[in-house]
């Protein structure tokens, strides 16, 4: 299960890595000899995607250890680590865009701003059909596997797509006769990279911290439990999220009279049919309390 959690990220990553570096390549070229800084400023974006993808790869290969000595819950929680760098990443990359584009904006001399060529219009056009398409294929493998940072990655795919179409919009706009439009769209890329960087912090901090699953989740397993005949009622349930795997406490009632040995089959029983109805359950702790009625 491991070689194929990793076999298929290392797949998805070197596929999208290839496809961001030529990218990348493509926009910086058009951006330079079609005169548009949004285009500049974009390939910078998809450029930056080529090490946040190298990130997930460190923190997957991380998280797909087998637990030690030193590690006795394994190794998880590294890919979550690897998602806040990568939105760290994502947060430095477009602050300098935003920046760069604000300065424009405020202290340029409109007359001067040179109008973007064709060129920057026909690679935004490529950008935002190659980005949506590594997008899906990267979210498709993401929830394959269950990759929190896989699927961090597929997200900056689409925030650079969404950066493209800002590109788009603001190459238009000055080829239109509105050159600080170019400035304008840089800028709103910077608010889609932002937007993107908060939303992957957020994830991985949620599952750092231990984070419940949520409701749903814990009344499926609830009701897993009390599908068990022997059971009489849960005293209590409790679950977190550990990278991408969950661990469960749940406390049963069970009758009084009943055998140290027979009380704890029925615990064993319960552990079994989690382990079996939810995959993603690493770890289960199934305490007995006799049942008060």
């Amino acid at each position: 299960m491991e070689d194929n959690f990793q076999k298929i990220a290392n797949k998805v990553s070197f596929t999208t890595i290839i496809g961001n570096l030529v990218l990348s390549l493509i926009k910086l070229f058009a951006g330079i000899f079609a005169n548009s800084k949004a285009m500049i400023s974009d390939a910078i974006h998809s450029a930056s995607d080529v090490f946040s993808t190298i990130i997930v790869i460190i923190g997957i290969k991380l998280a797909s250890k087998e637990a030690d000595k030193e590690h006795p819950y394994g190794h998880e929680r590294m890919e979550c680590v690897a998602a806040i760098v990568l939105a760290m990443v994502l947060f430095i990359t477009g602050l300098g865009i935003g920046m760069d584009a604000i300065k424009t904006i405020i202290h340029g001399n409109y007359a001067d701003i040179k109008v973007p060529g064709i060129l920057a219009l026909v690679a935004a056009i490529l950008s935002i059909l190659v980005k949506e398409l590594m997008y899906w294929y990267t979210r498709f493998y993401a929830k394959k596997i269950d990759s929190s940072a896989m699927m961090a990655d597929a997200w900056h795919h689409r925030s650079d797509a969404f950066s493209s179409i800002g590109a788009l919009i603001g190459i238009l706009g000055a080829r239109l006769g509105f050159p600080v439009m170019d400035s304008i769209a840089s800028l709103v890329i910077f608010f889609f990279i932002l937007a993107a960087a908060y939303e992957i912090f957020r994830d991985a901090m949620n599952k750092m911290v231990d984070h419940s699953c949520d409701e749903d989740t814990e009344h499926q397993i609830s009701e897993c439990v009390m599908m068990n005949k022997e059971v009489k009622g849960i005293d209590l349930l409790q679950t977190r999220i550990f990278g991408n795997k969950i661990y469960v406490d749940v406390e049963i009632q069970v009758d009084s009279q009943y055998t140290l040995e027979k009380a704890h089959k029925i615990a064993e029983e319960v552990h079994e049919e989690i382990e079996k109805a939810f995959p993603k359950v690493k770890h289960i702790m199934v305490h007995v309390n006799p049942d008060r009625k």
